[in-house]
């Protein structure tokens, strides 16, 4: 063989091992988490307000739960949960929080306004669940 051919047959077969390397590296490393491989899981959302009628300016505090679907291990807290108000027909982001590691959460609101406010609390998709709602719940300021 000639040096030209010798050095064409290297050249081949450093590109093979170097476009093989990355491949076998990631066989290598097993199986994707499932938030990589798209699954998310199910949530379900839990929330109501302590009074349903409060006099303005009064705190009431919205309670709730977030808790995994899918019957894995519990939630492990820091889920991002807000409590939003219907506005002419648009959901109004009032107050944004995050879940206790037992999947629990508590808001304190009060309002300066005179109003029957339709309420619910929104879970927005993660790496690890869909988005998520509460039912919808009302609070009557007086």
């Amino acid at each position: 063989m000639s040096k030209t051919s010798n050095l064409v047959s290297a050249l081949v077969i450093a590109c093979t091992v170097a476009l093989a390397a990355p491949a076998i590296a990631l066989a290598a490393s097993g199986p994707a988490p499932a938030a990589v491989q798209g699954h998310k899981h199910q949530a379900k959302l839990e929330a109501k307000a302590d009074k349903s009628r409060v006099k303005v300016g009064e705190e009431t505090k919205i309670k709730g739960s977030f808790a995994d679907l899918g019957g894995q291990e519990s939630v492990a807290g820091g889920e991002p949960v807000i409590v939003q108000q219907l506005q002419a027909g648009v959901w109004v982001n009032l107050s944004t929080g995050t879940c206790r590691p037992n999947g629990n959460f508590v808001f304190s609101l009060s309002f300066s306004l005179r109003a029957t406010l339709t309420l619910r609390v929104y879970h927005p998709e993660t790496d690890l669940y869909v988005s998520a709602v509460s039912s919808v719940f009302g609070v009557v300021v007086i």
